[in-house]
């Protein structure tokens, strides 16, 4: 599992019939330490995240194994939104101080 900041969507009117239905979310990947870095990733989302909230996401052949995305052609899944994040007795993010 992975950690990413939801900052747009993507909207794809012409894709595969397994896609249908299933919103696309743009994340900038975040290191352990919260930090946003250079990276980023289009994921379906099967969590309802919206645009500003960090998420914990899946790729490879493990986005294919939530009830959203089994058997759909997808190499990231959006699976958790975090509340909160702390590392060695720091918290890193916490997400009603971020509201």
């Amino acid at each position: 599992m992975l950690l990413g900041k939801v900052i747009g969507t993507v909207v794809a009117s012409q894709k595969d019939i397994k896609l249908e239905g299933l919103k696309f979310q743009v994340l900038q990947l975040m290191d352990l330490n919260g930090k946003l870095t250079s990276n980023y990733v289009v994921a379906i989302d099967a969590v309802g995240a919206g645009i500003g909230e960090v998420v914990m996401y899946a790729s490879g052949s493990s986005a294919r194994q939530t009830s959203v995305t089994h058997n759909k052609p997808c190499d990231a899944v959006i699976m958790a939104i975090v509340d909160n994040w702390n590392m060695q007795g720091e918290t890193v993010f916490n997400k009603t101080e971020e509201e």
